[in-house]
């Protein structure tokens, strides 16, 4: 069977994915690892909790919708037998050699800044391509642990269970909407019936920027109620710990940073403005010229 394979036409034999290893989990279920006994690549298998066919399905295609070189690639479905019960069905995946960027950040707390700004533009590169589709396609949980890395270190887009196209999204309770707190603008926060935009993403990359450059996690001392409170009064991630003058344009970014995360969702950039499309760009080609 050839690694192009679709959704749309291939269901993959549970019998077909061997030594199942589980290398994650969390609220949503259970991610393992596993060999495919014709394929000459391992692949990754993100199982769901609970009777979520329709969730796991919608995910699904919506990744295929995404689909692009900086978005995890969806290589099928697998339908497993569950004995006096229905069948469960699971999310076959690209593996990545690397791991999480979440993961990433803790083993190195910091990164060089070729590979900072590096992946800091391809994670931008990704959610631009998401908000160009038509229609356009909200990620709605951008965050380190769904940034994933390959054996080169480059970044591609994971986790499309929030994700949402803008032209079926209606107004979401504060209680339905999910997501990670310390990632979500003040708007969606405040707000008891909030209708996601393209500026969420464009907020939640902004807290992603700062963990780049940081190296830490935002907020890590606080409990969520104190975040809930702080962040619509304008509370952000602390930015005196940066030291401007560390590389070359950094002081720039840190701008783009702080125009992204604005208390005004009609003041941040798109992903494919030349505020912030240009300023990574540019950074990165002078990089690669070192």
């Amino acid at each position: 069977m050839s690694a192009e394979v679709s959704i749309k036409q291939d269901l993959i034999d549970a019998d077909s994915l061997l030594d199942r290893v589980q290398i994650g989990s969390g609220g949503f279920g259970v991610i393992y690892k596993a060999r495919h006994k014709d394929w000459a690549f391992p692949v990754a298998i993100k199982e769901l909790y609970g009777p979520s066919s329709n969730d796991l399905l919608s995910e699904a295609r919506l990744m295929c919708e995404g689909r692009c070189q900086f978005v995890l690639r969806l290589l099928g479905v697998c339908r497993s037998p569950v004995p006096q019960g229905p069948w469960r069905l699971s999310l076959v995946m690209q593996f990545m050699e690397n791991g999480s960027l979440e993961a990433l950040l803790e083993r190195l707390s910091k990164l060089p800044w070729p590979l900072t700004f590096r992946l800091a533009h391809q994670v931008a590169l990704g959610m631009n391509f998401l908000h160009l589709r038509n229609p356009v396609l909200l990620h709605l949980d951008l965050k380190p642990s769904n940034v994933l890395l390959d054996d080169s270190f480059n970044a591609q887009l994971t986790d499309f269970g929030l994700a949402k196209l803008m032209s079926s999204v209606s107004s979401v309770s504060r209680e339905s909407q999910g997501g990670t707190i310390s990632y979500m603008p003040p708007e969606a926060i405040e707000d008891v019936n909030y209708k996601p935009t393209p500026a969420y993403d464009v907020y939640s990359y902004a807290i992603v920027l700062w963990s780049l450059i940081t190296g830490e996690k935002p907020y890590s001392h606080a409990n969520s109620s104190l975040i809930k409170w702080h962040i619509p009064q304008g509370q952000r991630p602390n930015i005196s710990c940066i030291d401007s003058t560390a590389t070359e344009k950094l002081e720039d970014i840190v701008e783009l940073m702080q125009s992204c995360w604005d208390g005004d969702q009609d003041n941040r950039p798109q992903f494919s403005s030349e505020l912030l499309f240009t300023e990574l760009y540019t950074l990165v080609a002078g990089f690669r010229k070192i």
